[in-house]
């Protein structure tokens, strides 16, 4: 058994157009790994249920139905390939749709009146991962990669997307190197994702900063005496822990 929380409940999501991809493995291990460590979990596969990505109008019955999945879950796993340096437009257009204004973000703190985000907001109380492939070398994903770091390429999901509606935001899954993959290393790789999985439930999160008075000023700029000499990602994060160190990255 892994180090899950009693009762605990996953939605695991994935957007991948083939039910025949690396992605695809990996989400069966993955979800069979947490079911096997006594959770209880809802997948939802975007292109096979159909969502439709793309915001017209706000609100819908499948809107609702989306944010009925996200408030049931202690843990939100988001997975996806990553294609131009972000999620495929299914998912960007699954969070556009679902994590609406009054539901995610902008819920009012009865107490102070302040909207609550950065830490806290409409989805506060839960965790999330994300499990993302992507075809880059381990090493262009670096802080002296063509690619960028980590925290840099992941910083709009991680920052400004779980912690900003009050998810406790966990080290991505990254997986690279996965163009010609073959059956051992995508059993490896499957490996890997399960035995991370495996304690989920407690892992430390990235430590980022709340959006408090004791850190950032009225601009929501941080304090000249926070994180000083600092910028960027590390600069919104407790000191006394370290950075933000993706999974295993090698395919």
């Amino acid at each position: 058994m892994g180090d899950e929380p009693e009762n605990a409940h996953a939605l695991w999501v994935l957007a991948h157009p083939r039910g025949d991809s690396l992605n695809a493995t990996l989400r069966d291990v993955g979800v069979a790994r947490l079911r096997a460590d006594g959770w209880s979990v809802d997948v939802a596969d975007l292109y096979v249920e159909g969502f439709d990505p793309i915001l017209v109008d706000e609100g819908g019955d499948d809107v609702r139905a989306e944010q009925r999945r996200l408030l049931a879950a202690d843990l939100v796993v988001l997975q996806f390939p990553l294609w131009w340096y972000g999620p495929p437009a299914m998912l960007k257009g699954w969070i556009d749709r679902v994590f609406e204004r009054g539901f995610a973000y902008d819920v009012p703190d009865p107490a102070t009146g302040r909207n609550r985000k950065y830490g806290d907001g409409g989805l506060a109380g839960r965790r999330a991962l994300a499990v993302v492939t992507a075809g880059d070398r381990a090493n262009s994903i670096s802080p002296r990669g063509i690619s960028g770091d980590v925290e840099d390429l992941f910083w709009p999901l991680l920052h400004g997307t779980f912690w900003y509606t009050g998810m406790e935001a966990l080290a991505p899954q990254l997986i690279t190197d996965v163009h010609g993959i073959d059956a051992d290393g995508a059993r490896r790789l499957a490996q890997e994702l399960a035995e991370r999985l495996g304690t989920v439930g407690t892992e430390a999160p990235i430590p980022y900063l709340p959006m408090t008075d004791e850190y950032y000023d009225h601009s929501i700029a941080l304090h000249p005496h926070v994180a000083a000499g600092l910028a960027g990602g590390p600069a919104h994060r407790h000191r006394e822990e370290g950075p933000c160190h993706a999974g295993p990255r090698r395919a």
